[in-house]
């Protein structure tokens, strides 16, 4: 009995350390104590029975109706007859707790408040675990069993904590499970009767003897876990790892050309509608300028320049090195006018960019910090170092007042047929509506120019389209289609559909992503707030380069340059806007009858601003140097690496074809939540499955809302009556639970689901398949053979 007091108190310990691992995602470590009093409460009453010699499933029995009683008396004690008697309204409170559980720590992020439905759903399932580690180990004699439901235990708590500081955790967990081993060990060793005490001992130790705790055996298995414990703490820590490099990801970003690539790039659909649908309008940035037309001043953060019928994103073209000052302003040569600028910019302490805001087009940015790179499709400053962002940060920068007139636009000629391909690229699923009806809305207009305010005029005036931030978020194909059917969206569905349209017209686009010019304060000074932030589209015209325009009703202000008539020089306001001077601490502008560029692009061609696109240092690059180095075995490496990755895109590609269906959509969900940590159980039912995803993902309200929407949508496929229309979202729902599962893990994790997919065993299982079936088939050949083989009579 006494081997078994103690393998049961080793149970006990091996539960609470495990159940320590939960401590950083609640907050506060007094429930910890509860949960180790009941737990002690509950592996007493099994000690207790197992003395008196209680058949072991009798006691499992008893040991669970106590710990429902105890869960009773702590947490709905007054639904309960005497406070610990449950009864239909407890069990129903036992409900409620548990769905406001789930609700709490979908609404808290770690370390959530000790709410009573969390702590419910911790005290039941630490009690859960603790009753199968006992009768595992103690009347079962399976201790390494017991280590299932410990490991289950520990793996949801560091799966959903995914902190790299969580060592100290798994060092405790794995010191307790190491503790249970031990404690069945001795046990074991110790019914067999006689054991020898080594060397110098002179005589024979009884399994009652104390020494048998420090036997050899004993003393080499502690050797063994302690160094194994030791070994899987520090190797992590000690080996090389692949540091931050082309590899190193970051949520939304790229890898640019010439530079790292875990910039931080904007998502405009979730950081814009979060930004303007803010109650208060937060105070992000400050500025000082000498523009003699405030309203132009539209601070840019990025160019969004790749169109792959999923969103607009940024190509991300960095360079290591920051170009020599004055920067080339890409397409603009002799002739345009143009104004030099100075602008002070200064960051508040909650706003950190890796990307700095500035107008367009910038000719320099004098600012703090050696570490900066150049982007430049989007004509900034961007930074790869988590340390050296826009927080706090003044930066000045010389930009240009471009004031083209009509004739200089309608007049432009046909842009460089590389820029032209480059930017006028739109996926091939597109729909013929786009087309359509930009045709339809452009059919008076007589040059690209025309097109352009065509285009401009139908979304602010004359389409009926309406300015809504309260609309279902998206940039891709199906988000322009049901804007242009819908007709109310907020900026980002009125840059990303006029950029699209202006791409199926041959007009090279691309769309901006920063803010308005912001508010004029008493001081001269202006404040851009979260509500400033905005997209727009930017359409290029060769001779004038990037020209913005503003397809957005009642947001922004519409360029000069695209009303009937427009003054040479941008040297007064609009009519019927209020008059805006100069900061007088600001020096004059100075104005220009062309670029200020150290040579004149009419003349030499060989000028820095020739257009060009961020394909064109590829083609300048010449023969690449890496294919040289990697060869030979090198190279099979490098395709055996991404076979993974390769084969989990083309199957994507082929489940989220428009005509795969639910259950295509469905496989690709559950593959995806497998690749990020989730994998599926073949008990499950399709919304079982989707719920487990949305609470160990945790995820935002827009991706749950997605995955349950797909579980729906199988159900209904797989149950429905025949003739059930299919939901069209499916593709979209999909993609933003994706997003979602990636936004929510941590770096190494969404590395691994990009390279090393979890769902790629697949592969596995199927070419196991088919080799069987092969042999199957191959010795099914031979005995028909066989019995077809004509034999010689004896």
């Amino acid at each position: 009995m006494d081997g078994r007091i103690r393998i049961a108190c080793a149970a006990w310990l091996a539960t609470l350390a495990a159940a320590g691992a939960l401590l950083p995602l609640i907050d506060g470590s007094d429930w910890l104590v509860q949960a180790a009093i009941l737990l002690a409460a509950q592996t007493g009453v099994g000690m207790l029975l197992r003395w008196r010699g209680v058949a072991g499933a009798i006691t499992a029995a008893a040991q669970a109706v106590v710990s429902l009683l105890l869960l009773t008396l702590v947490c709905v004690p007054e639904y309960a007859t005497g406070g610990l008697l449950p009864g239909p309204a407890a069990f129903d409170q036992f409900g409620r707790l548990l769905t406001t559980g789930a609700e709490d720590i979908s609404h808290y992020v770690a370390p959530a408040p000790a709410t009573d439905g969390i702590r419910l759903m911790v005290f039941g399932g630490v009690l859960i675990i603790g009753l199968l580690v006992d009768m595992l180990a103690v009347p079962l004699r399976s201790a390494a069993s017991a280590g299932l439901p410990l490991l289950a235990l520990y793996s949801v708590a560091a799966g959903v904590a995914q902190e790299d500081s969580g060592w100290p955790y798994f060092l405790c967990a794995a010191a307790g499970y190491l503790v249970l081993l031990l404690a069945e060990g001795r046990d074991r060793v110790g019914k067999w009767g006689r054991f020898l005490a080594g060397p110098g001992r002179g005589r024979q130790l009884t399994a009652n003897d104390g020494a048998l705790a420090g036997g050899p055996r004993a003393r080499a298995g502690r050797r063994i876990g302690a160094v194994t414990l030791g070994v899987a703490v520090l190797a992590p820590a000690l080996l090389p790892s692949l540091g931050e490099g082309l590899l190193d990801l970051e949520e939304n970003g790229g890898s640019g050309r010439g530079g790292p690539g875990r910039i931080n790039a904007v998502n405009p659909v979730v950081a814009l509608q979060d930004q303007l649908t803010r109650p208060a309008n937060e105070t992000v940035l400050t500025y000082e300028t000498n523009s003699p037309a405030p309203s132009e001043m539209y601070l840019r953060l990025v160019a969004l320049d790749e169109f792959t019928g999923e969103e607009w994103r940024s190509s991300g073209w960095y360079e290591d090195r920051v170009p020599e000052a004055p920067w080339p302003v890409p397409g603009l040569t002799a002739g345009v006018p143009t104004t030099t600028v100075t602008t002070t910019i200064t960051a508040e302490d909650n706003y950190a960019q890796s990307s700095l805001p500035v107008p367009y087009p910038a000719r320099s940015i004098e600012t703090t910090g050696d570490d900066w790179l150049f982007d430049r499709g989007s004509g900034t400053l961007v930074s790869d170092d988590p340390e050296l962002t826009s927080r706090g940060r003044t930066y000045e920068v010389e930009h240009l007042l471009v004031a083209p007139t009509t004739d200089q636009l309608a007049g432009a000629p046909d842009p460089p047929a590389e820029l032209q391909e480059y930017y006028t690229r739109v996926p091939g699923n597109l729909p013929s509506q786009v087309l359509s009806t930009a045709l339809e809305v452009t059919a008076d207009a007589t040059n690209d120019y025309e097109r352009a305010v065509a285009l401009q005029d139908w979304f602010t005036q004359e389409g009926g389209f309406r300015y809504e931030t309260a609309v279902t978020s998206g940039s891709g194909i199906d988000a322009i289609v049901n804007f242009l059917n819908q007709k109310e969206g907020f900026c980002v569905h009125f840059a990303f559909t006029m950029a699209t349209m202006a791409r199926t017209l041959d007009i090279p686009a691309q769309v901006a992503v920063g803010f308005t010019p912001g508010s004029r304060q008493a001081s001269g000074s202006y404040e851009v707030g979260t509500h400033n932030a905005h997209a727009w589209p930017e359409l290029y015209f060769e001779g004038v380069g990037w020209v913005r325009f503003e397809p957005t009703p009642g947001q922004g202000s519409v360029p000069e340059y695209s009303h009937e008539e427009t003054p040479a020089q941008p040297d007064q306001d609009r009519p019927g806007e209020p008059s805006e001077e100069a900061s007088p601490s600001r020096p004059e502008p100075s104005a220009s009858s062309s670029a200020p560029d150290r040579c004149d692009p009419a003349a030499d061609g060989t000028c820095g601003n020739q257009p060009r696109t961020p394909e064109s240092d590829d083609d300048e690059a010449g023969l690449p140097v890496w294919p040289l180095i990697w060869t030979g075995g090198g190279l099979l490496a490098v395709l055996a690496l991404a076979a993974p990755m390769l084969w989990r895109t083309r199957v994507r590609a082929r489940r989220l074809a428009p005509d795969a269906g639910p259950l295509a959509a469905w496989r690709e969900l559950n593959d995806t939540a497998w690749d990020h940590g989730i994998a599926p159980q073949p008990w499950e039912t399709p919304r079982q499955l989707a719920h487990r995803v949305v609470r160990v993902a945790e995820l935002p309200e827009e991706p749950a809302a997605a995955v349950l929407r797909v579980a729906t949508a199988v159900e209904t496929e797989l149950y429905a009556p025949h003739g059930t229309p299919p939901d069209r979202r499916l593709v979209h729902d999909v993609r933003a639970a994706a997003a979602g599962l990636r936004a929510g893990a941590g770096r190494w994790e969404r590395l691994r689901a990009l390279l090393l997919p979890r769902s790629a065993i697949r592969v596995m299982h199927g070419l196991s398949e088919r080799r069987l079936a092969a042999r199957a088939r191959a010795r099914a050949g031979v005995a028909r053979a066989l019995a077809r083989r004509p034999w010689r009579r004896a």
